[in-house]
């Protein structure tokens, strides 16, 4: 069988009646991006690979998952899109990456493993952690490298990061941070180069598994999507528990002992696609920042399972549409009357920081944007 007739098999492709509810729930198809989901579905069936490559889409897709979602016949349209890109990557195709590609660069040093990082340099006396060994992991992600990349639009995805740290003191944990994690891979993957994802893996499985960790916390998105979905066939024994933060606050609201007043302020909600569609957590976030004192919750028009997506998941989405559809978005968080945007994933503040810089829409989408860690840590006693 052919690498594009095994495509359509695992991904339920071959069951399209081609009704065009993808294309047309397509959010870059709504921008007015020539895109269109059902085309890479054709010619998937019909096994036309040079028809796929022809497009010169293939890489625009913004995985939101929200055509899985309206699919009546359950095509894994994303699921298609990722075998589509391992498939072309092999094949000499790949993605000319925004930022002269330097965060990719960065992600397969990380892979190689021949660079020392110095990766708890914001670690300070407030934050207690250990370096190895320990019931509980914190997976810090990349948000150090964010704000580093990105100081024209004042990133502070770090703050998020350390607010994480202190709320799992704050509950009685002093959680394993490790000097030797690497990137997930996440955009690695997602953009074809699984040989690089791979190495990634497996690296930071074993650190994981050494640490003795029982129980692993995430506080961005898509690396909770990589370690629960992606990373699962790298484990030898049993995983860990896999959560993201908010899941595990929601969990201990208890515990938490928030203040009784806080200062009063409408604040809306950032629903990050891996946490979202691909995950299914929605009301965990919710439950958290209904909690913290102050916090008037209101959503947007948009949300949930059919939240607008901040359109650059995977580095390689970074276009007019794209900023058309985080312009979008803003206008819908400002619409709500709320003064606090808040995200539960560094990629989206990045995204929506840098569409806020543009000197000719500030004052129509400026907006304060803070991680929902950060928020309840404010609202704590």
């Amino acid at each position: 069988m052919s690498d594009m007739l095994t495509i359509a098999r695992d991904t339920k492709a071959w069951a399209c009646y081609d009704c065009g509810k993808c294309t047309a729930n397509c959010p870059l198809t709504r921008a007015g991006a020539a895109y269109s989901p059902r085309k890479h579905v054709l010619a998937t069936n019909l096994g036309h690979q040079e028809m796929v490559a022809g497009q010169g889409t293939l890489f625009d897709c913004l995985t939101c998952k929200l055509c899985d979602a309206r699919c009546p016949v359950g095509v894994e349209y994303t699921q298609l899109v990722l075998k589509l890109r391992e498939l072309s990557f092999r094949e000499g195709t790949e993605v000319e990456c925004p930022h002269g590609g330097a965060l990719q660069s960065a992600m397969r040093i990380m892979a190689q493993g021949k660079t020392q990082q110095d990766r708890l340099a914001w670690l300070d006396d407030d934050l207690q952690t250990v370096p190895d060994k320990g019931e509980v992991f914190f997976w810090t992600g990349c948000t150090m490298f964010y704000d580093a990349f990105f100081p024209e639009f004042e990133m502070a995805t770090l703050e998020g990061t350390k607010a994480a740290v202190k709320l799992l003191n704050h509950l009685g944990i002093t959680p394993v941070v490790s000097p030797d994690e690497r990137c997930c891979g996440h955009d690695l993957l997602w953009n074809g180069d699984v040989k690089s994802f791979q190495a990634l893996a497996r690296h930071n499985v074993k650190l994981v598994a050494d640490s003795g960790a029982e129980l692993l916390v995430v506080s961005c998105a898509e690396c909770l999507r990589t370690w629960k979905v992606d990373y699962a066939e790298f484990f030898e024994g049993a995983m860990p528990r896999i959560v993201h933060l908010s899941e595990l606050l929601a969990e201990r609201l208890d515990e938490l002992h928030f203040a009784g007043e806080g200062e009063t302020r409408k604040v809306t909600y950032q629903d990050p696609c891996r946490l979202g569609r691909h995950l299914g957590i929605y009301d965990e976030p919710r439950a958290v920042l209904e909690a913290v004192p102050g916090a008037e919750f209101t959503e947007m028009r948009r949300s949930g399972s059919g939240a607008l997506c901040c359109a650059g998941g995977t580095w390689s989405n970074c276009d007019r549409y794209a900023k058309k559809l985080q312009v979008e978005r803003l206008r819908e968080a400002r619409a709500t009357g709320a003064e606090l945007l808040v995200t539960a994933c560094p990629k989206c503040q990045v995204h929506f920081r840098c569409a806020m810089n543009d000197p000719n829409l500030k004052d129509d989408i400026q907006i304060e944007m803070r991680d929902l860690a950060e928020l309840a840590l404010e609202g704590l006693a």
